[in-house]
């Protein structure tokens, strides 16, 4: 197994991992700057300058002009959040300059959570080549912080102890409901979420369309308060989707079982923090459900901002869309599926057991790189949560 190429004087065993230390305590896999643009206007620019930029990585979206009321303020809580993963050591934020969701106000909210942050727009640094330079820099600047508070480099010191799964915030999603997947993948996703909650850690469920499919055993399972907010009551559009109307069709156990029995906290909202929901929601060692859609390029969005230090992507089609933020795992049980892309799936779920899961997800991460990382794919989307001008 590869380890982290990064000194760290603690023995690392196959059953734990290195990483990096944030100064608040928090504990990432990955070391990336963020380069975060606030607005579809700067997306441009803001991968220009990750590109020139050793370890950092940008994040294009579609949005920030135009939203409204709650469409803006979700956008918002989204970037907020993803500058708040531990994997990020510090976040540049591109604005154009007349945006919406503007990008000092991003950079502000991000700045009060005492996070390292830089922010810059387009029009304010004299046009598109000045505003590259300076984000260059500002990226130059971050990366020379983090290695003077010695955030990259080993975890910790030899007085503490190895980092393990129950350190792990786990983000799950699963992409369809074919025979294969729930006979092959559920039953090693499901020991591997009861793994993870037994140990300590936290695991995030994307896939409200599972769950709204099914109100009444929604409700049983997280109560009444907390499935109102995940079964759209306060009136967005509903999300009328193949995965939905499957998981209607095939039942409640069909379309959750890769949960398992792990205790389930609560639910949390598109872009929120795990740790910043209610106290039910936040706890460790249990399942919190994110109010995300199944889409794996929206799913791993909403997961990177709930804090999850990676996604576990069970795919029955092979989509092999990775994330600039979180490594993704891709776990198949679909016999066309791996036979079709067999260096895009990480986990043959027809051949492993929860053992080899779990293994896997260590080593990750640990360093070791994904298919995903490996091929450079990285896919960037934001859920919508209405209708926008």
């Amino acid at each position: 197994m590869t380890r982290n190429p990064h000194p760290d004087p603690r023995p690392v065993t196959a059953d734990s991992f290195a990483g990096y230390r944030r100064p608040d305590g928090r504990l990432g896999i990955r070391n990336r700057v963020l380069v975060l643009p606030s607005v579809i206007c700067s997306h441009v620019v803001a991968e220009e300058i990750a590109a020139r930029s050793p370890g950092a990585v940008a994040a294009p979206h579609d949005h920030g002009c135009g939203q409204l009321g709650a469409d803006a303020e979700q956008t918002e809580r989204t970037l907020v959040g993803l500058a708040g993963n531990p994997n990020v050591a510090g976040t540049v934020v591109v604005g154009l300059g007349c945006e919406t969701v503007r990008s000092d106000v991003v950079a502000a909210a991000v700045e009060e959570r005492g996070l390292p942050v830089r922010e810059l727009t387009i029009q304010d640094a004299g046009g598109t080549d000045a505003c590259v330079d300076r984000g260059t820099d500002a990226v130059a600047d971050l990366r020379e912080s983090a290695a003077a508070q010695g955030t990259d480099g080993a975890t910790a010191t030899a007085d503490e102890p190895p980092a393990t799964l129950g350190d792990l915030t786990v983000g799950v999603v699963v992409d369809d409901l074919a025979d294969s997947t729930r006979r092959h993948a559920y039953p090693l996703v499901a020991e591997l979420v009861e793994r993870v909650a037994s140990a300590g850690g936290r695991v995030v469920v994307a896939g409200n369309e599972r769950f709204a499919a099914h109100p009444e055993e929604t409700r049983s399972l997280v109560g009444d308060a907390a499935a109102d907010r995940l079964l759209d009551a306060a009136g967005r559009p509903a999300r009328a989707t193949r995965i939905g109307t499957e998981a209607a069709a095939r039942g409640f156990a069909a379309a959750t079982g890769f949960i398992g029995d792990a205790p389930v906290a609560g639910v949390a909202a598109y872009g929120q923090r795990v740790d910043e929901a209610d106290a039910a929601d936040a706890a460790a060692g249990a399942v919190t459900l994110l109010d995300a859609p199944s889409r794996v390029e929206e799913a791993a969005t909403g997961l990177a901002a709930a804090g999850a230090h990676l996604v576990l992507h069970v795919t029955g089609q092979g989509t092999p869309a990775g994330h600039p933020v979180v490594p993704v795992v891709k776990l198949s049980g679909d016999a066309d599926t791996l036979a079709a892309v067999p260096d895009d799936i990480d986990l043959d779920a027809r051949d492993a057991d929860a053992d080899d899961l779990e293994s896997l997800l260590l080593g990750v991460a640990d360093g070791d790189r994904t298919c995903a990382e490996r091929h450079g794919l990285t896919e960037f989307a934001i859920a919508r949560a209405g209708p926008s001008t």
